[in-house]
């Protein structure tokens, strides 16, 4: 699959892997400190009930991801 959509964009119970971090500065540092680096998979376990944050599995932790950071994770769903 080519097309390149953003984790935003999985719904729970889906897995995707990492194609690209778009993020900078602080927020890019600790998004590849948490493992978030290139053919990464990532599984969608839920949201909250506002819809923000929504939490993924990545690498074997549970972590907490806003939307907004989320927009800057490209993905391969799969």
């Amino acid at each position: 699959m080519n097309n390149q959509i953003c984790l935003n964009d999985i719904k729970p119970g889906q897995h995707a892997t990492v194609s690209a971090l778009q993020s900078t500065g602080s927020m890019r540092r600790r998004l590849l400190d948490i493992g978030l680096i290139e053919n990464t998979d990532v599984e969608c376990l839920g949201r909250s009930p506002g819809g923000d944050p929504a939490a993924f599995l990545i690498r074997g932790a549970v972590i907490a991801i806003r939307s907004e950071d989320c927009r800057n994770i490209l993905i391969h769903a799969l």
